[in-house]
C-alpha cells in the first residue's frame, strides 16, 4: 500500500510491483517540481527539474539507498542497498533489484541476495554493484566490512556466493573493504575499486571472481567512500562523496585520461543536504542520468532519486541543485 505524507513516499510494500508514471509525477509536484517536471525522460518532452537542474525526484520505494545503475540492452537496472524501516543504524540485511524500460515505470524484483546466503558474514549489507560478462551477472557486495561476489544467470537473480569466502578481506589493502565498484575498460580489462578515505583498486581476471595482481592505491582529492567510475568520450570519471567532519552530503568528481589516473579534481556535482550521499551515473538512450539517495524520516531511512546530467564541451559536469531542502 502506498500513501503520500509530507511530499514523500511512505509505507511501500517491498514485493514485486511497479511505480507508475502518475505516482512519479505526483512525487515531483510534492518535491517542488515546476511544469517542466518530465523533461529528460525517454518519451517525455520536458526535463526533470527547472532552471538550473534541480534534483530530488524519488524513483524507488522506501527505503532504498546507494544506487548502482546499469544498462543492458533497452533496460536500465538499479542495484541499491536496502535500509530497514525504523532502524537506528545502517544494519541492512538484503539487497533488491529494480528495472525500468522508460525510467517512469519501475519493477521491484524483490530480494536478489541476502546475508543469510553467506557463511562468512552476518551484518552490514551495504552498497553493492553489479556487472554483466560472459553471459552471467556478477554482484559485488560488502558484508561485515568485507567484499564478496555472487553470480547469477539473470540480472534479477537469484545470486549465489561464488567463492564461499570474501574476495577482499577486512582492511585488506589498508582501507575499509566497502563500496565495491566494478568497471570494465574498452580493452576488456576489469577493475574493482573500493575503500573509505583511501581508494584502492585491483584488476580482475576474465572469470570476474579472481583477482589479477596486487591491490593498488589511487590518489584522489576529497575522497571519502562510495566510489563510482564511468567513461565518456575517452575520459575516466570518478565520482564519490567527500566528508566535512560531520556529513558526507557532497558528491564530488575527478577526471583522468587513464583508468588508474592521475585524476584531477573538478568540483562538486550535488549537495543533497543529507547525512550522506552515494550514487552512480549511467547513459540511457542517449542521455546521462545521476542516481543517488537522500535521507528520509531519519538518516538511516533513505530514498533513491534520479536527475539528468549535462556535460560541458570540455567534459566537466554541470552542477546540480536540490529543489527543496531535506529535513535532518
Amino acid at each position: 500500500m502506498l500513501r503520500l505524507e509530507a511530499g514523500r513516499f511512505m509505507d511501500v510494500v517491498h514485493a514485486r510491483q511497479q511505480i507508475g508514471a502518475g505516482m512519479l509525477a505526483i512525487a515531483m509536484v510534492f518535491a517542488g517540481a515546476c511544469s517542466s517536471c518530465a523533461r529528460g525522460l525517454p518519451g517525455a518532452s520536458q526535463p526533470i527539474g527547472c532552471n538550473s537542474q534541480q534534483a530530488d525526484r524519488q524513483i524507488l520505494p522506501d527505503f532504498e539507498a546507494d544506487p548502482s545503475a546499469r544498462v543492458w540492452e533497452s533496460e536500465l537496472w538499479v542495484y541499491p542497498s536496502h535500509d530497514l524501516a525504523g532502524s537506528s543504524y545502517w544494519d541492512m540485511v538484503d539487497w533488491h533489484a529494480f528495472s525500468s524500460m522508460d525510467l517512469l515505470h519501475w519493477t521491484d524484483h524483490g530480494i536478489i541476495f541476502q546475508l543469510s546466503d553467506l557463511t562468512w558474514a552476518k551484518r552490514h549489507a551495504w552498497a553493492p554493484d553489479c556487472l554483466r560478462r560472459n553471459g552471467k551477472y556478477y554482484f559485488y557486495f560488502p558484508a561485515d566490512e568485507q567484499i564478496g561476489v555472487a553470480v547469477s544467470d539473470k540480472p534479477e537473480g537469484p545470486f549465489k556466493d561464488a567463492l564461499g569466502k570474501p574476495l577482499i578481506a577486512r582492511n585488506e589493502g589498508g582501507t575499509l573493504a566497502i563500496d565495491p565498484n566494478i568497471f570494465i575498460d574498452d580493452d576488456g580489462q576489469a577493475y574493482l575499486f573500493y575503500g573509505q578515505n583511501e581508494l584502492r583498486v585491483v584488476k580482475m581476471k576474465q572469470d570476474m571472481i579472481t583477482r589479477d595482481g596486487p591491490i593498488l592505491s589511487v590518489p584522489l582529492a576529497k575522497f571519502h567512500e562510495g566510489i563510482w567510475m564511468h567513461k565518456r568520450n575517452g575520459l575516466y570519471y570518478l565520482s564519490y562523496p567527500s566528508f566535512d567532519g560531520t556529513n558526507a552530503s557532497k558528491l564530488e568528481y575527478s577526471i583522468g585520461k587513464k583508468v588508474l589516473g592521475p585524476f584531477e579534481y573538478k568540483g562538486t556535482i550535488l549537495d543533497n543536504n543529507s547525512r550522506n550521499i552515494q550514487g552512480s551515473m549511467a547513459e540511457f538512450r542517449g542521455n546521462w542520468y545521476l542516481f543517488y539517495h537522500v535521507q528520509g524520516p531519519s538518516i538511516y531511512e533513505r530514498r533513491v532519486c534520479m536527475v539528468p546530467l549535462n556535460f560541458r564541451s570540455d567534459g566537466t559536469i554541470e552542477p546540480l541543485g536540490m529543489a527543496t531542502p531535506v529535513a535532518p
